[in-house]
C-alpha cells in the first residue's frame, strides 16, 4: 500500500511540474485576461462535466468569496449549479445544450469563459466553446493532451498525461495559480488598472 501511495505521489508531482512548467507563460496570460475582465466589471463563466463541473464550482467559489488574502468579490459564476436550468435544457433540448445556453443567456463581450474537460472532446463543451465565440466572448479551456478544446478556444492549458486523476490534480493546481496571480495583480501589486 506505501509503494501505490508514493507511486501515486510521485506521478502526480511530475505531471504538475512538467505540465505547469510547460504552459507557464500561457497561465501568465490566462491570469492577466481574468484580471482585466473583473477590473473591467465583467464576469468569468466556467463550466466542465464531472470532476470538472466540481472544479468549475471550487475556482468560482475561491473568485467570488476570497482565495488568500481578504478582497472585495471577483464575479464568477459555475454554469455546473443551477440543477433547474440544466435539466430542463437537457429535457427540452440535449444534454450537449446545457452550457452553449447558459452562455448565450447571460454572457458578454468582455467576459471570459473557461471551459475545462479532460479529454477536450466534450460536446457540450465545445459547443458552448462555439457559443461564446458567436458573442465574441474570449475563450480559455483546460484540458488534457488537447482533444478539440485545443483548436477552438483561444487560449488553452494542456496536461501531459493520460490519466484522469492526474489531469484534474493539476488543473486544480492551475486553476489555485491564477487565482494567486489574480490577487497579486488586482490586489496586492494592483498593476492592472
Amino acid at each position: 500500500m506505501k509503494n501505490i501511495i508514493l507511486q501515486i505521489l510521485k506521478e502526480s508531482v511530475y505531471v504538475k511540474n512538467k505540465s505547469i512548467s510547460n504552459n507557464i507563460d500561457k497561465i501568465i496570460q490566462g491570469a492577466s485576461l481574468f484580471s482585466k475582465c473583473f477590473c473591467s466589471g465583467h464576469k468569468l463563466l466556467i463550466f466542465g462535466n464531472g470532476g470538472s463541473a466540481a472544479d468549475a464550482q471550487h475556482l468560482a467559489a475561491e473568485f467570488v468569496n476570497r482565495f488568500q488574502i481578504e478582497r472585495q468579490p471577483l464575479a464568477a459564476i459555475a454554469l455546473t449549479t443551477d440543477t433547474s436550468i440544466i435539466t430542463s435544457i437537457g429535457n427540452d433540448y440535449h444534454f450537449n445544450d446545457i452550457f452553449a445556453k447558459q452562455i448565450s443567456a447571460l454572457g458578454n463581450t468582455g467576459d471570459i469563459v473557461l471551459a475545462i474537460s479532460t479529454s477536450g472532446n466534450s460536446e457540450n463543451i465545445i459547443k458552448a466553446v462555439c457559443a461564446a465565440k458567436k458573442k465574441k466572448i474570449f475563450t480559455m479551456g483546460m484540458t488534457g493532451q488537447g482533444g478539440r478544446l485545443l483548436k477552438c478556444a483561444d487560449l488553452t492549458l494542456t496536461v501531459e498525461s493520460d490519466s484522469v486523476p492526474r489531469i484534474q490534480e493539476t488543473h486544480i493546481t492551475m486553476g489555485h495559480i491564477l487565482c494567486e496571480l489574480v490577487d497579486q495583480t488586482l490586489f496586492v501589486n494592483k498593476s492592472v488598472s
